[in-house]
């Protein structure tokens, strides 16, 4: 792994969130996107060489509104860079990590994404993220 890509924050009303971050970081998000397949809206800020993630769910069933019904908002993910994320799933459920997804599916941000359960990670849902080529 290459380092923290991004923090995800799961937020009920991704309009209000993004005022509030724009008024703790001194700027507005630089990108906002949705993305379908997995029921959510995003914005994107960056902090120095950080970025954070704010997820709104655009339907019920979406995995950002069942989380936001079982544990409100608030942090979501930890979301890891990799160069070659098909090694390292194979790398990870080696070692024992459970991936939800073997398949690496397209997320937020122009990357290909793979979660790790939280079950297997200390509690914290993991986000192995390569950027699409």
């Amino acid at each position: 792994m290459k380092k923290i890509e991004h923090i995800g924050i799961a937020v009920k009303d991704l309009k209000k969130s993004n005022a509030v971050f724009a008024s703790l970081f001194g700027e507005a998000h630089y990108k906002e996107e949705e993305v379908a397949s997995e029921g959510v809206k995003t914005s994107f800020f960056k902090s120095g060489p950080n970025k954070i993630e704010l997820l709104e769910a655009t339907n019920s069933e979406s995995p950002i509104a069942k989380f936001i019904d079982k544990k409100g908002e608030g942090i979501h993910h930890i979301a890891f860079a990799v160069s070659d994320i098909t090694s390292e799933i194979k790398r990870l459920q080696k070692e024992g990590f459970t991936v939800l997804n073997e398949t690496p599916k397209k997320g937020a941000d122009n990357k290909l994404v793979v979660f790790l359960h939280p079950k297997s990670t200390n509690g914290v849902l993991i986000e192995l993220c390569q950027e699409i080529e």
